[in-house]
């Protein structure tokens, strides 16, 4: 015992001894460095979520939808296109051109409201309008089954003669008087809840095979800052649009009970500055998704212009991170033509340099549909395929494959 004793004092002395003398030599020393203390500082919780929506009253599996897409932009950017599964370049059928070209459907469908809304749909198995809403129902119901996204824009035509969405096909009186119109006590105001009856007859309807509701997105007045649409920055003020849009989610969600939408708000690329975005901002009660629609910044601008539609998204991106919203490029695109061809690494290099610098959270980016005529997104047969295929594939791109079960909350 005496032994081990005066063993473990010489140890222990020189240990000391080496201590003493490395001190005053630091290059000598032994760095001792402690793991990073990692703090969580999102607020957002799998407990907490509902209390972030608009509607108090969201479905779980809309509340599920919120958190995951949310929780997703902090790793990666889910990959949608317009009608995916009815769309294709050159008119072939069958999958969507972006499951023709990477083996995968796209993480989100879009589809629009327009044809269900349309005066002519009498409901009726034979009538072309009706059929439309009946292959969009199904598609967003096979969305929803393959663990897919639905969000729904709304191409609604004015309420004078219903022909068109265009500020250019009306008259000089219509544009300025056909906004204001369908607000509380404007002439049209019960010709556009009529409306607002279909919207949610629909979407009450669209079910997944337990009769639980499918969650969309519903971006409505989107692009309002131009003025191409009869509900652009020229044919109304901005309280004017603030009520038509707060109306829209009032009416929705506690006039017709419908609890499973998150409701997007989208303007176009003009703005430069948070000011000039939130310029016709709702209010955050109103408002779940944080989007913006950009063509411009990509059309020839280069890398110049990627950088550019960054600095925007990250406006919206910082202001998400702070108020507990999810950010998207919530259209986008570049139109390849027989005339206009491809621009070289479009996917891989420039957007996905503007949906990523800058420390940007963004939970989904959509494309406009293809058509016989020219494309947004390339199928397997065209030139610009393997720049689609490495843009998708990147470690922060996400198609239908990549996401987590959107549709419940993790344990």
């Amino acid at each position: 015992m005496k032994n081990n004793i005066l063993k473990i004092t010489f140890i222990t002395a020189l240990i000391l001894s080496f201590t003493s003398c490395s001190s005053n030599d630091d290059s000598d020393s032994p760095v001792v460095i402690d793991p990073p203390v990692v703090v969580d500082t999102d607020p957002l919780t799998t407990t907490n979520a509902a209390t972030y929506l608009v509607d108090a009253n969201a479905t779980k599996e809309t509340v599920a939808l919120f958190y995951n897409l949310k929780k997703l932009a902090k790793t990666k950017t889910a990959i949608g296109q317009q009608d995916a599964f009815n769309s294709f370049y050159l008119d072939a059928g069958g999958d969507s051109d972006i499951k023709k070209n990477t083996g995968f459907d796209p993480a989100i469908l879009g589809s629009d409201f327009m044809f269900i809304t349309d005066k002519n749909n009498d409901g009726t198995a034979s009538n072309w309008f009706y059929q439309q809403e009946q292959k969009i129902a199904s598609d967003a119901k096979a969305a929803y089954a393959k663990g897919a996204i639905n969000t729904f824009c709304w191409h609604l035509r004015e309420p004078n003669k219903e022909e068109s969405f265009y500020a250019a096909d009306m008259t000089s009186e219509q544009k300025t008087t056909a906004f204001r119109s369908i607000l509380p006590g404007g002439v049209n105001n019960e010709w556009y809840k009529k409306k607002l009856d279909k919207v949610a007859s629909v979407v009450l309807n669209l079910k997944g095979t337990n009769g639980e509701l499918i969650p969309i997105i519903f971006r409505p007045f989107h692009e309002f800052d131009g003025s191409w649409f009869w509900w652009g920055a020229s044919f109304s003020t901005s309280d004017e649009y603030k009520k038509a849009y707060q109306f829209t989610v009032d009416y929705l969600k506690n006039t017709k009970g419908v609890h499973n939408i998150l409701y997007a708000f989208s303007p176009d690329n003009s703005y430069t500055t948070q000011a000039d975005y939130f310029s016709r901002y709702p209010g955050d009660n109103y408002v779940d998704i944080l989007g913006m629609d950009n063509y411009g910044d990509f059309n020839n601008q280069g890398q110049t212009g990627a950088d550019r539609a960054n600095s925007k998204l990250k406006i919206l991106s910082d202001y998400a991170k702070t108020k507990v919203k999810i950010a998207a490029l919530t259209e986008t695109g570049f139109r390849v033509t027989s005339s206009t061809p491809a621009i070289t690494d479009w996917f891989s290099t420039l957007l996905y340099s503007s949906l990523t610098k800058n420390d940007i959270q963004i939970s989904y980016v959509m494309f406009w549909n293809n058509n016989k005529d020219g494309y947004y997104v390339p199928n397997g047969s065209v030139s610009n395929t393997n720049d689609f295929k490495t843009f998708a594939t990147k470690s922060k791109s996400a198609l239908v494959n990549s996401l987590p079960k959107m549709y419940e909350l993790p344990k």
